[in-house]
């Protein structure tokens, strides 16, 4: 997929994929640091630095991503339920994604103050690395299972409210 083509016709269905790009464009920001401590690019001093970098570009990264999930879970997930069910199946499965995801960050986050010598921030990134492979196939999951079938079973007023829900931004 091209970075910036939306795959979907149904306008919610284009709030949340446009939350999708923005979303990666923060994560690949932070990734890249990520991939350099695991390559083994960075001095001690350079490591310090970047260190901080990611501590603080994850930290800004959770707010849009909690906003993105909220909307999911509170409008998307509630609609779509209504028809394909709650108990199993995708939906149960992408929202435990999302609990996962933040189990990571917050591991991330929750250790990285502090001083580290430059392996043991390689090995501190590393929570931050799963957190976007698994965001990577999470959004990829959302935007050809989940979101295709909105069309498939939501009536154009569900789709229409729907849409008026999720009109609101991630980002402050």
């Amino acid at each position: 997929m091209e970075q910036g083509t939306l795959l979907n016709e149904l306008p919610a269905m284009r709030i949340l994929e446009n939350e999708h790009r923005y979303l990666v464009s923060l994560m690949n920001e932070w990734h890249s640091i990520v991939l350099d401590f695991q390559d083994d690019r960075y001095s001690l001093e350079q490591g310090k630095s970047q260190f901080a970098r990611l501590r603080e570009l994850i930290h800004d990264f959770k707010l849009p991503l909690r906003k993105h999930f909220q909307k999911e879970e509170t409008y998307f997930f509630s609609r779509l339920g209504k028809h394909i069910g709650y108990d199993q199946g995708p939906i149960v499965s992408i929202e435990q994604e999302h609990e996962e995801i933040f189990a990571y960050l917050d591991h991330f986050l929750h250790y990285v103050g502090g001083e580290f010598t430059l392996e043991e921030m390689k090995a501190l990134s590393r929570d931050a690395g799963e957190a976007f492979e698994i965001l990577t196939v999470h959004f990829v999951k959302e935007e050809t299972v989940l979101f295709s079938m909105t069309g498939q079973v939501m009536k154009p007023e569900e789709q229409e409210q729907l849409n008026k829900e999720l009109y609101t931004l991630i980002v402050e």
